[in-house]
């Protein structure tokens, strides 16, 4: 059984709470979703005004298929830290991860958590962009061909170093050190937990062999 979902409510990128929780999700997803609901919802409502026939019906199982898996790949997915865990909600799962059992975080072509005993989940909340990668490389050269023989102070600001890297990375880099800082942590331990959504996938089968059946009759 999976510990409960933290019911405080964040910004839609990354910010602490009262609590010093984090949450991270993806802007450019969920306003791609919502275009895509907006898009969905002007067919249906056109189809059961103007449609004859069969064609309202097929609409609306079409709608009752796609509605659950817009939600679920764009709005849905969020990576939440606090002191005592990781959670991770992706489009079909929701894994609870204590500090504890978190091996480390990377970020390749997409954004991984290993645990220590051997499993791997996405974190979808977290895209990685090579077109930032690009840019934030270009950032580095740019100041390396400026400061060729190092004379910049070892004590610039935190920001400008966190500014050489994509955001991407910079989620995940925060992330790690986190979790490093908080792997023996007393109330950080336990056993990684994973509960399916079916909340999603209810909706979406429903939808398909509602669909399935009326593309066949």
């Amino acid at each position: 059984m999976t510990s409960p979902e933290p019911s405080a409510q964040h910004t839609p990128d990354a910010g602490p709470d009262a609590a010093g929780e984090r949450v991270y999700r993806s802007t450019g997803a969920m306003v791609g979703g919502a275009l895509m609901l907006a898009v969905v919802a002007w067919i249906t409502v056109d189809a059961l005004i103007r449609g004859e026939g069969r064609t309202p019906w097929l609409v609306l199982a079409g709608a009752l298929f796609a509605v659950p898996l817009i939600v679920a790949f764009t709005f849905r997915p969020a990576v939440r830290a606090d002191e005592r865990r990781l959670f991770v909600r992706n489009p079909f799962r929701t894994i609870v991860l204590p500090w504890g059992s978190v091996a480390d975080v990377r970020a390749g072509y997409s954004s991984e958590v290993f645990t220590h005993g051997g499993a791997k989940y996405q974190l979808w909340a977290v895209p990685v962009s090579l077109r930032q990668r690009k840019r934030a490389a270009r950032r580095q050269m740019q100041r390396a061909a400026d400061d060729p023989h190092g004379h910049t102070s070892a004590t610039a600001s935190v920001s400008d170093a966190e500014a050489r890297l994509a955001p991407a990375d910079q989620k995940i880099a925060d992330l790690r050190a986190q979790a490093e800082r908080l792997a023996s942590a007393p109330g950080a331990q336990g056993e990684p937990q994973v509960r399916w959504a079916f909340e999603v996938m209810g909706p979406t089968v429903a939808g398909a062999v509602l669909l399935g059946v009326l593309l066949s009759v």
